[in-house]
């Protein structure tokens, strides 16, 4: 979000704002609710927390967007006419502190002290959230962004297993490509070229290289092993559709086709894991998964959550603060996270319900020496955006040399220094 509309959002709030209501009722409330959980899956995972807002006997005003950005403004367009919504969905990330630090959402710190969030959510979650020693998400659940799913029926037909590194998925993809189907799915939009680049990264430049760099370190993306990179970025190129042709779908059309059997491989988040199950496919039967390869030490954490605008309405503040003791409930949890593919936030749940995707998702957050965060989550968000924007065009321009976009890159991040 761009830094004048965060002012012209800080004038409306700090006029708006009142001191959080002490009471946590849950009846007769309402909230309006901007997200862009809109695939089958995500809206089934969203029923969750609307049917139990409901039958609390609230009222819930849904307002889907089409993407994070299209999210951003939608809520941007609403503070412009005066008029927050109650709730909107945002990732616990560096950029999302911005809206605490510029005072413009509620601190549900009360709830979160009343309810013991500090017992039950993992550090690394916590300091997500929190901002100066106060609360300001409500997060729903954990996601990884590096994960390899694999059609079973393709790879058999193929006559491969699950790749294990990157010589075994260039392998794999010339054999799929040779008996007529898709090696790679893919969609249309450029973030989901930045998930399978940040997986070369890591595996590239190491753990601390890839630290550095989603730091906004712009001398290490002149290192030789960066056009290695993005020379095995382009490589991969050679095995998906062309934009043209897949420029209208989306990551979740991608993910169908790997579990219709139309495609081997798709790099992706764990929601594709709940996007497969909402459409009846199953793990070990139609797919496989494992961790994309050289990150099988890692775990790209993405944190999903919502946050509350400050608002001068009526009622609305003691609804957030209700909609975020609700979003904490462990039932809630669980149930939201069995449907999006993603693991609870809350530790105090019972782990015997994860199929084996889950379990070793679980494992590697346990471990916690494999936290990574995800590029997304890691950098500014305007300049995660202009990383993304890089990577994609790069992806999908053969014109665009390893060196064009090295230099982009570097530019990026000394711009934003």
């Amino acid at each position: 979000m761009k830094r004048a509309i965060i002012r012209a959002w800080l004038a409306v709030a700090l006029a708006a704002a009142a001191p959080a209501a002490q009471a946590f009722a849950e009846e007769d409330l309402a909230v309006d609710v901007v997200h862009f959980w809109v695939s089958k899956s995500e809206s089934a995972a969203l029923d969750v927390y609307r049917k139990a807002w409901a039958a609390a006997g609230n009222r819930w005003v849904d307002m889907p967007a089409e993407s994070k950005v299209a999210v951003q403004r939608t809520v941007s367009d609403r503070i412009a006419n005066g008029y927050p919504p109650a709730v909107m969905q945002w990732n616990a990330n560096y950029g999302s502190r911005e809206l605490p630090e510029m005072g413009i959402v509620l601190d549900i710190d009360e709830v979160a002290k009343a309810d013991h969030w500090q017992d039950v959510i993992p550090a690394t979650v916590l300091d997500r959230i929190s901002y100066k020693g106060k609360i300001y998400f409500a997060p729903t659940n954990i996601h990884a962004e590096n994960w390899l799913w694999t059609s079973t029926a393709v790879l058999a037909e193929a006559g491969v297993k699950t790749p294990q590194s990157w010589d075994e998925i260039f392998d794999a993809a010339e054999k799929i490509k040779a008996k007529g189907r898709l090696p790679i799915a893919l969609g249309g939009t450029r973030w989901e070229v930045s998930l399978i680049f940040n997986d070369i990264i890591y595996q590239t430049f190491g753990p601390e290289g890839y630290a550095r760099l989603m730091g906004g370190d712009a001398t290490l993306v002149q290192d030789p092993r960066m056009l290695e990179a993005l020379d095995l970025l382009r490589r991969l190129s050679a095995y998906v559709e062309p934009i043209d042709q897949r420029k209208d779908k989306t990551w979740a059309d991608a993910t169908a086709a790997v579990g219709q059997g139309k495609a081997g491989m798709q790099f992706m988040g764990d929601w594709a894991k709940g996007e497969l199950a909402a459409r009846g496919y199953s793990v070990d039967k139609d797919f496989d998964c494992s961790l994309a390869p050289g990150t099988s030490i890692a775990y790209f954490m993405v944190i999903d959550a919502f946050a509350f605008p400050l608002t001068n309405r009526e009622g609305t503040q003691e609804a957030q603060l209700a909609f975020a003791r609700m979003v904490l409930d462990r039932d809630n949890q669980i149930a939201f996270s069995r449907i999006k593919g993603s693991l609870p936030v809350r530790t105090d749940v019972d782990p015997s319900g994860l199929d084996r995707c889950g379990k070793l998702g679980l494992e590697m957050i346990k471990a916690r020496n494999g936290e990574v965060s995800a590029q997304s989550q890691a950098m500014p968000s305007q300049v995660s955006e202009g990383w993304i924007g890089v990577v994609g065009d790069f992806f999908n321009d053969r014109t665009i040399t390893p060196k064009d976009a090295q230099q982009r890159l570097h530019d990026l991040l000394t711009q934003a220094e």
